[in-house]
């Protein structure tokens, strides 16, 4: 249970602080990675969502038991950014720097099915 607690606390202080500078950094984020963001609303958008996300993932903290079906979603949510950015990184579509991130949530997409596989005797109990 304490390995739930931590993992999904890690993963939301990390999305809060990972995401919530992006909002402050769109036109550097189109001088450094040219071209310019020509779609505002999906920048903005998947800003938002990820926030939501860290949310979730520190309610998760708060009582694994209690929310664990939430932990496979979670996963999904961390493995579709992930997956994306390796995909887009061997076609030569992504900078290194990206595909770090993209790891960073490949890995707490493992640490969330295992949280998941960890909690499951605790769940039975529950019952």
């Amino acid at each position: 249970m304490k390995f739930s607690r931590w993992v999904f606390l890690l993963a939301a202080i990390y999305g809060v602080l990972a995401l919530v500078p992006m909002y402050f950094q769109e036109s550097m984020v189109a001088r450094v990675h040219a071209p310019a963001i020509t779609h505002a609303e999906y920048y903005y958008g998947f800003i938002g969502v990820a926030l939501a996300w860290q949310l979730a993932f520190l309610v998760l903290s708060h009582d694994p038991l209690r929310y664990r079906p939430i932990m496979l979603p979670a996963a999904m949510e961390k493995l579709t950014f992930g997956i994306a950015m390796l995909v887009l990184y061997l076609q030569q579509r992504l900078s290194p720097l990206m595909l770090a991130a993209g790891c960073i949530d490949l890995l707490f997409a493992t640490l969330f099915v295992l949280a998941y596989w960890r909690t499951r005797d605790g769940a039975m109990l529950a019952r």
